[in-house]
């Protein structure tokens, strides 16, 4: 259960895409002089500490491309370089928003999800009167089917190969999709599982990460 407080951010999260994202070296053409959100979901810390959030964006040429961020409490030292921005939130203070793809948290529980077949959390929101279960639009989950434990992340490494971001660390490696392609979620082949999603406007289920481990 992802738990999340109705409150206002400064600079909001588009606001923070819209300044990190044209900068960005896995665009591969995309036109992104300005991007719309088009759905979100989020996987649970078991900690509690790190919010787990993954943006899908439209860029001005109608291209899909895909923001895994970590919201933190505060710094973490030397992912200086994954550091997104940072935002007032009006309940829990200021956060430091990462990119995913250089968070360990993330990659644990991206190719926890996907190995065992997961989905993205259910969300409760915190509002004045009491918490509200709140209804995805937005859906992900895994291929997987193993109920072996995923060994614990680690340090990792992240590397742009044209528009995925190849992540390994030590027993696992991720391939982000940045700019998500229209596929249909099929069988895993050659070792590999998926994490698939639909959102607002398409539901023809997408490839977003793919997962090797072991």
């Amino acid at each position: 259960m992802a738990v999340l407080h109705q409150a206002t951010l400064v600079p909001s999260k588009i606001e923070l895409f819209r300044r990190w994202v044209p900068g960005q070296p896995w665009l591969g053409g995309a036109d992104a002089s300005t991007v719309e959100s088009v759905g979100a979901f989020r996987f649970d810390d078991p900690a509690g500490q790190v919010g787990i959030e993954t943006h899908l964006l439209r860029t001005a040429d109608n291209r899909t491309i895909q923001v895994p961020v970590t919201y933190r409490a505060e710094p973490t030292a030397g992912a200086e370089s994954s550091l997104i921005g940072t935002m007032q939130h009006s309940v829990l203070g200021e956060r430091w928003v990462y990119d995913a793809c250089g968070d360990p948290v993330y990659v644990q529980a991206v190719a926890t999800a996907i190995w065992h077949g997961g989905t993205q959390a259910e969300l409760e929101v915190v509002t004045a009167t009491g918490r509200q279960r709140r209804e995805p639009t937005t859906l992900a989950w895994g291929s997987g089917s193993s109920d072996v434990a995923v060994e614990t992340v680690g340090s990792l490494s992240a590397s742009v190969q044209g528009t995925v971001t190849v992540v390994r660390a030590d027993q696992v490696e991720l391939t982000v999709m940045r700019v998500v392609e229209d596929e249909p979620s099929g069988a895993a082949h050659d070792g590999t599982q998926r994490l698939v999603g639909t959102w607002p406007g398409h539901e023809v289920p997408a490839v977003l990460v793919l997962a090797r481990i072991g």
